[in-house]
């Protein structure tokens, strides 16, 4: 189950979840993933920190791929990574930035 708390499920309005097998070559593009590495997740959309006058548009998206994964990890991990994977996608979703995401889980270790 990757149930967010309330205080942030609530704030996910116009939002789409999305699994993939792979990503396209314009998903890698825009995760500016280099040659050979891999794309677990990626996020689309305007985060909640750039919203202004922001009505019909389409939903943000979040996408997990799952051929990455699957290559990544075992079995036994897949449920953890997958939930990292998803939670990090939230968070720019929110606006942090994956230079603030990489500090703060250096802060967790």
């Amino acid at each position: 189950m990757l149930a967010l708390p309330p205080e942030f499920s609530a704030q996910m309005d116009n939002v789409e979840v999305i699994v993939r097998r792979e990503p396209s070559a314009a998903d890698l593009a825009a995760g500016e993933v280099d040659a050979g590495d891999d794309l677990f997740g990626l996020y689309t959309g305007i985060p909640l920190t750039e919203r202004a006058a922001y009505g019909m548009a389409l939903p943000d998206r979040i996408l997990i791929f799952q051929g990455p994964h699957e290559r990544a990890f075992a079995p036994s991990e897949m449920e953890v990574e997958v939930r990292r994977t998803v939670h990090h996608e939230v968070a720019h979703h929110f606006g942090l930035s994956d230079e603030r995401l990489d500090a703060l889980e250096h802060r967790r270790r």
